[in-house]
């Protein structure tokens, strides 16, 4: 399995998926977009792994690196390849399948997930659980893109996850999260927990920390889907 990750920013990192990657992956190659890495070429990788960040995806003029990698991510879905977006990852590949992204309500900190009626219509849906408590950092949303199926919603989030064609997942919520992920965030980010909406203070984030191992057996369960041969409906 050659994988590709493409990283936004050096404090979100892709965290526990490192353990996913030790066991599976034959080679991981880092794409640091932020320090003005160049995008891998599709048939580089099997897996494209697109990470969060605070950034926009209506952020081009600023981060002009966002349209070579929007292109990229359309171009790994016309040419079957697998692709997990978390977060800000999740906007990009919900935006590269026509999807809106637009401004909603923060939701920082830790809050459970239910798993949507719809989820059954995927193998995958029905493999998961029916609630989970996940960290969140985001403050924008996307619309369900045409074709996906939606797998989870949170009281202030409806689309926190989807399965496209079963071999393209976007994840708003950070299962991949592990305590050191989150105080990193922390320290890079405190004026975020300034925010109205559904934010927790730090105090209570890290709290929250042992959450990080109870989220780890869906993440891989995630993981070990997307990309095994069963990864297609019929």
């Amino acid at each position: 399995m050659r994988v590709s990750i493409l990283q936004h920013v050096p404090f979100e990192g892709f965290g526990r998926i490192g353990e996913w990657l030790d066991h599976h992956a034959a080679s991981v190659r880092l794409h640091y977009l932020y320090a003005g890495a160049q995008p891998p070429a599709v048939d580089d990788f099997d897996l494209l792994i697109v990470l969060g960040g605070p950034m926009s995806v209506h952020d081009e003029a600023e981060h002009p690196w966002l349209v070579a990698e929007k292109a990229l991510i359309r171009a790994a879905l016309d040419a079957g390849r697998r692709v997990l977006g978390i977060c800000l990852g999740a906007q990009l590949l919900a935006q590269a399948l026509g999807a809106e992204v637009r401004q909603g309500v923060a939701e920082i900190g830790w809050w459970p997930l239910e798993k949507h009626l719809r989820a059954a219509e995927s193998p995958l849906g029905r493999m998961l659980p029916q609630r989970l408590m996940a960290m969140h950092w985001h403050g924008e949303t996307f619309d369900l893109p045409a074709g996906a199926i939606p797998l989870y919603g949170s009281a202030a989030c409806a689309n926190q996850g989807f399965v496209w064609q079963e071999r393209a997942i976007g994840l708003q919520c950070h299962l991949e999260s592990t305590p050191e992920s989150i105080q990193a965030l922390l320290d890079a980010c405190p004026q975020d927990l300034e925010r109205k909406g559904a934010v927790e203070d730090a105090a209570a984030i890290r709290a929250g920390f042992p959450h990080c191992s109870a989220m780890a057996p869906t993440l891989l369960r995630l993981l070990n889907y997307l990309t095994g041969p069963h990864a297609a409906l019929t």
